[in-house]
C-alpha cells in the first residue's frame, strides 16, 4: 500500500482513505454487513485511513465502524470530526458548535461510540462563526493532552483560520471537497496555505460524489432521499452540462487504459505528496476500483490534457445548496 505522512512530522497512512459517510447516511440505502465487509477488505489491503463523523447518520457511522475494527484496532488509522450539530426530530436542520465544552464532549460521546481509547485524527467539521478559532483549537489540545486524540485537523477551514489555528496547536491535516470539479483549494489560498504551514489535504468526495465515475446518467438514479437530488449540480441544466464534462473524462481514461473513478483519483493524487484522498463507497467491488488509481501514473501532458478538459471553473453549479455553502470558512 502506498503511504504519504500526514502533516509535518505526522505518521505514514494510507494515500487512499476510505470514507464510511455514504455507509450510514445521505445516499439512499445501505448495508451494514456489506459495509463493515468494505471496511475489513479495504484493512486486508493495506489501507487503514478511515474517515468518519458524529454527524454521520447522525452517529451510527461512528458505531458501524466500531464494530467494523473491534479486534483490529491496531490494524485501523481513525479519524472522525465534531462541530456539525444535528437534530434527530428534524434530519434536515444543521447547527455549529465550536465551544470547548461541547468539544469535550463531543470527543468523549464519539470515542465511546467507536469503542476506542485514543482518536488518531480529530477534526474540526466546520468552523463555528461565534467561537474564535484560538479556543476551539485550545480546547483540542486539551483532548492531545489528556491523550484522547494523537493529532488535530480542520475541514473546510479557510488558509487565514489555518495559521491561527497552527500558532495554538500543530495541525496535521485540512479537510476540503478537492476533485476535477472542485478545485477551490487551489484557488482560494488553502493549498498554499497547507504548504507554508506543513499541513496534509485531505479530499474529500475526490469523485464528484459519484459523478466523475460515469456511472451517473440521470437524477432519477437517485433514491428518493437520496442528498444528491437537492445538491445543485446535479439539478437541471447543470446536470446536463456536467454530464458533458464526465464524458470527456471518460474518453481520457479510455486512453489512458483506466476507469473514469480511477484517472480522477489519479489526478487528486498527483496534485502533490501532501495531498490524501478519501473516496467514498459501501462495496468492496468498487473499493477495489479505488485502489486500482495507485497504479495509474499520469504524466505533465496527460495532467495538462485532463486540466484543458476540466479548468478550475468548469462544473456547473454550487457545490452545496447555499444553506450549507454558508458553513464554509472561506
Amino acid at each position: 500500500m502506498q503511504t504519504r505522512t500526514l502533516g509535518n512530522n505526522g505518521p505514514k497512512v494510507s494515500s487512499l482513505g476510505l470514507g464510511c459517510m455514504g455507509m450510514s447516511a445521505f445516499y439512499g440505502a445501505y448495508d451494514d454487513a456489506e459495509s463493515i465487509a468494505t471496511i475489513h477488505h479495504a484493512l486486508d489491503r493495506g489501507l487503514n485511513l478511515l474517515d468518519t463523523a458524529d454527524m454521520y447518520g447522525p452517529h451510527t457511522n461512528e458505531v458501524l465502524v466500531g464494530k467494523a475494527i473491534k479486534g483490529r484496532r491496531e490494524q485501523a488509522f481513525i479519524a472522525t470530526k465534531f462541530g456539525i450539530v444535528r437534530d434527530p426530530a428534524n434530519p434536515a436542520a444543521r447547527g455549529i458548535n465550536g465551544r470547548p465544552d461541547y468539544v469535550h464532549a463531543a470527543c468523549d460521546a464519539s470515542l465511546q461510540r467507536l469503542g476506542i481509547d485514543t482518536i488518531d485524527l480529530y477534526y474540526q467539521h466546520r468552523v463555528d462563526p461565534a467561537v474564535p478559532i484560538e479556543e476551539t483549537v485550545g480546547a483540542m489540545a486539551e483532548l492531545v493532552a489528556a491523550g484522547k486524540v494523537r493529532y488535530l485537523g480542520l475541514s473546510e477551514a479557510s488558509g487565514a483560520t489555518l495559521e491561527r489555528a497552527c500558532k495554538v496547536h500543530p495541525i496535521a491535516a485540512l479537510q476540503s471537497e478537492f476533485s476535477l470539479w472542485t478545485r477551490d483549494p487551489q484557488t482560494n489560498g488553502m493549498l498554499a496555505a497547507c504548504r507554508k504551514l506543513g499541513v496534509s489535504l485531505v479530499a474529500y468526495s475526490p469523485l464528484g460524489r459519484g459523478f466523475l465515475t460515469g456511472a451517473i446518467r440521470s437524477p432519477d438514479d437517485f433514491e428518493a432521499d437520496d442528498y444528491r437530488r437537492t445538491s445543485p449540480r446535479f439539478m437541471g441544466d447543470n446536470f446536463a452540462r456536467n454530464l458533458q464534462l464526465v464524458e470527456q473524462v471518460k474518453s481520457l481514461a479510455a486512453d489512458k487504459g483506466c476507469s473514469p473513478a480511477q484517472l480522477a483519483l489519479a489526478w487528486v493524487l498527483a496534485q502533490g505528496e501532501d495531498v490524501l484522498a478519501i473516496p467514498g463507497t459501501r462495496k468492496r467491488s468498487r473499493l477495489d476500483e479505488n485502489l486500482g488509481a495507485l497504479d495509474v501514473q499520469l504524466s505533465a501532458a496527460e495532467l495538462a490534457a485532463i486540466d484543458a478538459v476540466f479548468p478550475p471553473d468548469a462544473a456547473a453549479g454550487n457545490r452545496y445548496a447555499d444553506a450549507m455553502m454558508h458553513m464554509v470558512n472561506m
